[in-house]
């Protein structure tokens, strides 16, 4: 009977790691005509407002003055997020490189060009643009970091492992996991 018990394997809802976040991400260098064309991008993958971001220093390497803009970027969140999470995988054959997740459990690929994505079309005014696509996960109470009264620290083994990334992508999107 105690065997049987050990047998039984429940997993415990509150470990079970979940979609927060997708971040897409243009740098543009600057470049006026281009950030506007990213601008378009955007809007017709998502529909809505983007945020220009802005240098933050001075790289006069770069010619890049502070509060210059030089990207584009937007966050998706819940079902939207999830929805483009797929048509992306799709844009990449569904592989990922193992060195792509980092050691808290988020990921990163590029995708080259925008109608490599399922059902999007060229547009002429907007050419040819790449984008990289930053997923964020998180298991239930990661909240207790980002509230403003008594913050606290992510107990050590609440935290997203490079593994359960790996293993929450393979089983919800059936994505293949290249050793790079």
């Amino acid at each position: 009977m105690v065997e049987a018990k050990k047998s039984e394997t429940k997993t415990n809802p509150i470990r079970a790691v979940k979609l927060e976040k997708i971040t897409l991400n243009l740098g543009c260098a600057g470049d006026a005509q281009v950030i506007e064309r990213a601008k378009k991008l955007l809007e017709m993958l998502s529909g809505g407002k983007k945020p220009v971001v802005t240098a933050s220093k001075r790289r006069s390497t770069f010619g890049i003055a502070k509060g210059k803009p030089v990207g584009v970027k937007l966050t998706l969140r819940r079902k939207q997020a999830a929805d483009f999470l797929k048509q992306s995988l799709a844009a990449v054959d569904n592989k990922i490189k193992a060195s792509q997740f980092d050691a808290e459990g988020n990921f990163s690929f590029g995708v080259k060009e925008y109608i490599e994505l399922p059902g999007v079309k060229y547009k002429h005014e907007i050419g040819v643009l790449g984008f990289d696509v930053i997923v964020t996960l998180q298991r239930t109470g990661y909240g207790i970091a980002r509230r403003r009264v008594q913050a606290r620290k992510i107990p050590k083994g609440q935290k997203i492992t490079k593994a359960d990334a790996m293993e929450w992508l393979k089983k919800n999107y059936g994505t293949s996991i290249v050793e790079s």
